[in-house]
């Protein structure tokens, strides 16, 4: 209760079950949370135990969860587990929900991460019933400390019938102040430019404002976010991370960045965090990041001078990191900007400031298209999250891979990919462990031979020389040649086989 310093909120302090019944079946609820921080710890269980009673009493009961990113087992998890999962958006990464969506049981829409917030002021994805909002403390004015990560949280607070707010002990009261809460955003033709011209650049308040009004419950809790540990960096993401800085340092040479580079984006994932890590080693000084997510790697630049500003919209953090930046947020909150992903991921903001994006891939085909979200074409992994919002828009996009997965059975270079989330018009860099296809300026024909002798996997690499091949020398035209028969016969031989390797 001590974090709770206003009268009139303590007023509607309750338990989480008490506060789940209140949420009734088909109710449309936007969650804070970004890739496991921020999200609210104790609501999603008590609703999913709701959940579980009613459709053992052959009652029907499931909502529409809206989250920033990715959230934790214990919000995505614990409600897909109890079936109560009718829609979710923009992306997940929780294993439970992704088996409901690929059965069918879950309608999911994969959306940019940038494009929600203003449809759901837009009212096109229906009513808000509900914003379910995590924070650090609640001041005695009313106004809100936010927690580790903003997201959606502004959008979902200003559309919402009604609030739930949980105030979570565990974060630190060092958070406030590290916050930038832009109120500014309008639907067109209103809308105004966003006055940001570098990363560390603050615009708004250090605190979300909320109509008391809207506030119908009130949860304590303490508990820490959903931690993930990264993998030890091995010889391939090293080597990944060795191209990529290589080829920013060529771009240096030449004059086409300055020596501090320009402000640096990176995905989520161990290969993201390799390559981040990578730059600690480097040459590089002064760096800025404008990004998604803080990563383990980036405090390392921040805690050693490297990099000076970081903004970003939420934590993605080992649990090593994540207890050192709680006990030293005071230190981080001077170099570390949060803000509503509107902004973190605002194409006007990207392009303006001239960001080098760096994300991950499933697979890359060998005129440059990129999937990022489906495996085999149809079955969805986790999500395009905000790696379009940064590809297209990025002074210099890059995508890091290893050239193959699954102990070799799967090329990430294929002919084709089975499905396109990044196109051939957009992807500009493709690194993997075997070198880097700087694809600018090049006609399709060029790119395919860039990909295939500097990113293919050796074992891979002859089987794609043939294809392109077979593909000139029979194809309609010489613009993008393809043998749309044979395109697909790797991904083909892989579900009847187990493996793209030739069989013969």
């Amino acid at each position: 209760m001590r974090r709770i310093r206003s009268e009139v909120f303590k007023r509607k302090v309750m338990d989480a079950h008490q506060a789940a019944a209140l949420i009734n079946p088909g109710d449309n609820i936007g969650f804070s949370g970004f890739t496991g921080s921020g999200y609210p710890k104790a609501l999603p269980g008590a609703l999913a135990e709701r959940i579980t009673a009613a459709h053992q009493a052959g009652q029907e009961f499931a909502v529409g969860v809206f989250t920033g990113a990715s959230t934790a087992p214990g919000l995505d998890g614990v409600l897909a587990d109890a079936a109560g999962v009718a829609y979710r958006t923009p992306y997940q990464s929780d294993p439970t929900v992704r088996a409901a969506i690929n059965a069918g049981a879950t309608d999911y829409v994969d959306e940019h991460l940038s494009h929600l917030a203003p449809k759901v002021r837009q009212g096109f994805v229906g009513p808000m019933d509900w914003a379910v909002i995590e924070v650090t403390a609640i001041n005695a004015d009313g106004s809100l400390v936010p927690s580790s990560s903003l997201g959606n949280n502004l959008a979902y607070m200003q559309s919402a019938r009604q609030i739930i707010l949980e105030v979570n002990e565990w974060m630190s009261l060092d958070l406030e102040g590290m916050h930038d809460v832009y109120l500014g955003i309008k639907t067109p033709p209103f809308g105004q430019p966003i006055p940001i011209t570098a990363p560390g650049d603050r615009i708004g308040s250090i605190h979300l404002p909320v109509d008391p009004d809207n506030v119908v419950a009130v949860v304590p809790t303490n508990a820490t976010d959903r931690n993930t540990p990264f993998k030890p960096l091995d010889q391939e993401s090293q080597a990944i991370a060795a191209h990529l800085i290589d080829f920013l340092s060529n771009e240096v040479k030449h004059g086409r960045l300055p020596r501090n580079l320009l402000p640096l984006q990176s995905g989520v994932g161990n290969i993201a965090n390799a390559v981040t890590a990578g730059l600690l080693h480097s040459d590089f000084e002064q760096l800025a990041s404008y990004t998604e997510v803080i990563q383990d790697g980036m405090l390392d630049l921040l805690d050693s001078g490297k990099m000076t500003v970081a903004s970003a919209t939420a934590f993605s953090l080992s649990p090593e990191a994540a207890t050192r930046m709680n006990q030293q947020a005071s230190y981080y909150r001077d170099r570390v900007v949060l803000r509503s992903q509107e902004l973190s991921n605002s194409p006007e903001l990207i392009r303006r400031l001239g960001v080098i994006s760096c994300n991950a891939l499933i697979e890359a085909d060998i005129y440059g298209n990129v999937n990022s979200t489906h495996i085999m074409g149809s079955k969805m992994q986790n999500g395009i999250g905000g790696s379009g919002d940064f590809t297209r828009n990025a002074y210099i996009s890059t995508f890091v891979t290893p050239s193959v997965a699954k102990g070799g059975a799967i090329s990430c270079i294929v002919p084709m990919v089975t499905h396109v989330d990044h196109t051939e018009h957009d992807v500009q860099i493709i690194i993997t462990e075997q070198g880097v296809a700087d694809l600018r300026r090049l006609a399709p024909r060029q790119r395919a031979r860039s990909i295939i002798a500097n990113c293919a996997h050796p074992d891979y690499r002859a089987g794609l020389e043939e294809y392109l091949a077979w593909a000139e020398a029979t194809a309609i035209s010489q613009h993008t040649p393809h043998d749309l028969a044979k395109a697909f016969s790797w991904h083909e031989r892989f579900i009847q086989t187990g493996t793209m390797r030739p069989t013969t």
